[in-house]
């Protein structure tokens, strides 16, 4: 099992920053990927951005593409998303996810953070 603790969050104008960590405990060996999507309320579940834990391979979704980096701290087995240029469409619940990647097996999902770019 891998366990998924999330922080960060909150509410921002549009514009502004944040910046969300996901530290990973447990079996966690086995990830291939780190994460993370987001949901907002009548929408998908997309991806934000992931990266490799092996070699920092990293990927991101069209609407966050230059405007949000994803990095990882393999000492602490986390990864943080920093967020700049929010806008009001960014407002989602971001999820943090850890994927093994691996046949038969399934991802690993925090518990979510809430994300508000109002003014």
């Amino acid at each position: 099992q891998v366990q998924l603790v999330e922080s960060g969050g909150g509410l921002v104008q549009p514009g502004g920053s944040l910046r969300l960590s996901c530290a990973a405990s447990g079996s966690i060996a086995n990830i291939y990927y780190m994460g993370w999507y987001r949901q907002a309320p009548g929408k998908q579940r997309e991806l934000v951005a992931r990266i490799t834990t092996s070699d920092g391979f990293t990927d991101y979704g069209d609407s966050v593409r230059g405007r949000f980096t994803i990095s990882k701290d393999g000492a602490k087995n986390t990864v943080v998303l920093q967020m700049n240029s929010l806008k009001p469409e960014d407002t989602a619940v971001y999820y943090c996810n850890a994927d093994p990647m691996l046949p038969g097996s399934s991802a690993y999902w925090g518990q979510g953070t809430q994300v508000t770019v109002s003014s």
